[in-house]
């Protein structure tokens, strides 16, 4: 399996965790599509959105694969008054991951990471390990001790 960066963080913090593989379809990258591969409940595969907001700039929302991001509630939560998701152009530039691949761990520069509350009603949940193809699944409460220790800022949305 190919250790990721984000993986490598979770190492280097004594997070324990468990490395997933699926197989990728470049056509289907949804969560719907990686929570049917891995035989996992879509609400427990989590999405890692990148955002923008006017005031704060560049933010990252992960929220469970059967959801959509409420953008509205967002930009309350990171005291925007606006705010967007960013182009799918900008997604590499500004984290190092391509789509489908985007972690709330180890992205280029330590964004403000917003976790959907509904993540800690679970056991695990599963994101993206930072690679098509790749997962982790870990408790929430480790993610969140993660993205803490990385970005310094991680809040329930």
């Amino acid at each position: 399996m190919k250790k990721t960066n984000a993986a490598r963080i979770l190492e280097r913090l004594n997070i324990p965790f468990e490395s997933l593989e699926y197989a990728v379809n470049e056509d289907d990258l949804s969560a719907e599509y990686v929570a049917a591969k891995m035989n996992k409940p879509l609400n427990q595969v989590f999405k890692t959105l990148v955002a923008r907001g006017d005031k704060s700039g560049v933010i990252m929302a992960c929220v469970p694969g059967s959801s959509e991001l409420n953008l509205k509630a967002l930009a309350g939560l990171s005291d925007n008054k606006k705010v967007e998701l960013v182009h799918l152009k900008e997604v590499r530039p500004l984290t190092g991951y391509v789509r489908g691949g985007v972690s709330p761990i180890g992205a280029k520069k330590a964004y403000p990471v917003y976790l959907d509350e509904s993540a800690f009603q679970h056991s695990y949940i599963v994101i993206s390990a930072g690679a098509r193809g790749h997962q982790l699944q870990l408790k929430p409460e480790d993610l969140a001790e993660a993205v803490h220790a990385v970005a310094g800022k991680i809040t329930k949305d």
